[in-house]
């Protein structure tokens, strides 16, 4: 362990690409090896400070703020190396301009570092492009999860989308291939759901009424004696949203290491499908900077169509 600034306050001045971020995740940001809680005991306590007066953990902070931060013991850092050349991030850009980078992220590969993964999508791309002067994940996908993935390359968009996510309208759709015969063309799911840790520490998601609101809708798009096509609308963005409401219902996806069919998952990866059934398959928004709405695809992956044409 060491401390952050050799046992003295630091302070620091809000740059502009900084600005509308909030506190929280700022100091979560910088502080790398602060453990979460400790973060938010020195916001609570009034240890940090901007502008020599106390706020609370949701400030956003804007350009040319004075940030206090007191010492606080970090680990030390672990030299992690440089993150590997990914040509393929580059070759599926789906979209890009001076505020927005849209990808078709490919299956089994993280979007950021961590829980035992050292380089995700973020880090490949800010070492790819090292001239960014800002770059962050708009929302998370799953790491087996393909599909359309949004960062934004300006802290004004940034912004913008996640005022868009929080108020519902962003529109998101998946193609997920789940086990058993759906029988509505179009079903409205409402559960709420509850995180929670497994003894491992690893995070897992269940149906419970004292979580939060999740809703998701359904529609058929093919069938098959044991299998259903079907295309998900998300409502809300919850974590493992789709996979966790479809799971309870009784019809996990194919492939699903977390909430599937375990047995189900072996045999299906002697026949062809050795990943999760999930694929963003497109996202509508507002542009930030335009105003006008930007409707973004990402085709189905080859795997999973050959897969699909097996069951033909």
């Amino acid at each position: 362990m060491k401390d952050l600034g050799k046992n003295t306050v630091s302070r620091h001045r809000i740059a502009e690409e900084s600005g509308g971020q909030r506190i929280d995740n700022y100091l979560l940001k910088i502080l790398k090896g602060v453990p979460k809680s400790h973060v938010y005991r020195i916001l609570r306590s009034g240890e940090v400070r901007v502008n020599s007066g106390r706020i609370e953990p949701d400030y956003r902070l804007q350009p040319g703020d004075e940030l206090r931060i007191p010492p606080v013991r970090v680990a030390a850092r672990v030299e992690r190396g440089t993150p590997p050349p990914n040509a393929g991030l580059e070759q599926a850009i789906l979209f890009e301009d001076e505020h927005l980078l849209a990808l078709n992220k490919p299956s089994g590969l993280a979007v950021h570092g961590g829980s035992g993964v050292s380089f995700g999508v973020i880090e490949q791309l800010r070492t790819q492009r090292p001239q960014a002067r800002f770059l962050e994940l708009v929302h998370r996908l799953d790491r087996d999860t393909s599909g359309v993935l949004l960062l934004a390359k300006k802290r004004s968009a940034l912004t913008a989308l996640h005022a868009e996510l929080r108020a519902g309208r962003v529109k998101k759709n998946y193609l997920t291939l789940v086990k058993g015969k759906w029988r509505n063309p179009k079903q409205s799911v409402r559960l709420n759901l509850h995180k929670y840790l497994l003894a491992s520490g690893e995070r897992r998601v269940s149906v419970n009424v004292a979580g939060q609101e999740a809703h998701t809708v359904f529609e058929l798009v093919q069938a098959w004696r044991a299998f259903s096509l079907l295309r998900a609308e998300l409502k809300t963005g919850r974590t493992h949203q789709i996979r966790v409401h479809l799971a309870h219902l009784g019809f996990p996806i194919a492939g699903d290491d977390k909430y599937g069919d375990f047995p189900l998952n072996k045999e299906l990866a002697r026949t062809g499908l050795k990943r999760m059934f999930l694929h963003a398959s497109s996202v509508s928004f507002k542009h930030p900077g335009t105003g006008i709405i930007l409707a973004l695809e990402a085709p189905l992956p080859d795997e999973l169509q050959r897969f699909l044409r097996t069951l033909d």
